[in-house]
């Protein structure tokens, strides 16, 4: 029997998973839960073979989680569900290390294929995910200047960027300056648009 514990922050998506995986019989979802940070603790009480864990949530302190349970958890697989409209977190994914990615657009029976192929022992790595990290537009901006332009996605002003990410509102400046030079954006709602467009903002 494959324990399983799912990793799903969408209540009714970790439902419908966790009642599909139930159905075959050498499976068992032995615990479900909406938030990665809550892994750990549930993975040392039930001991489970393998975490499914769906992409979204490793973009919140997913590396050290993922980490954390590898160290303490080395004989439990760890297979991310993935969707193909954000290769930026197939990236991170694929970075963390993890035993398996399957993307969300997979029928059930191959979602089943890949956790027990994960079992055995092999890796799985979604074809079409892959193709779709491979072909997807490279983002020229730095980590610093991806995470000023997803707090100024939201609108705010220059000065509340600053104060949020403690930063002086020149040097906020200077990095939005840098963000239009290199993405040919006239503004920074130019350059918010295009980032979520090209799937560089999580």
């Amino acid at each position: 029997m494959i324990r399983i514990l799912l990793v799903e922050p969408v209540n009714l998506l970790r439902g419908a998973l966790a009642a599909t995986l139930s159905l075959e019989e050498d499976l068992d979802v032995v615990a479900d839960l909406s938030a990665l940070d809550q892994a750990p603790g549930m993975a040392r009480a039930v001991s489970p073979d393998m975490t499914v864990v769906a992409a979204a949530v490793l973009a919140d302190g997913g590396p050290g989680t993922i980490a954390r349970l590898k160290a303490e958890q080395p004989g439990c697989a760890t297979l991310v569900l993935a969707g193909p409209d954000d290769p930026n977190l197939l990236n991170q994914a694929l970075e963390l290390r993890v035993d398996g990615v399957v993307g969300t657009q997979a029928a059930p029976c191959e979602l089943v294929r890949a956790i027990r192929r994960l079992a055995r022992g092999e890796r799985v790595i979604d074809a079409d995910l892959a193709v779709a990290m491979v072909t997807a537009t490279r983002s020229p901006l730095s980590p610093r200047e991806l995470n000023v332009l997803s707090v100024a996605a939201s609108g705010v002003p220059s000065t509340e960027v600053a104060a949020t990410l403690h930063l002086s509102a020149g040097t906020v400046r200077n990095y939005i300056s840098a963000i239009l030079r290199k993405t040919g954006a006239r503004n920074r709602l130019e350059a918010v648009r295009l980032a979520e467009g090209a799937g560089w903002l999580r």
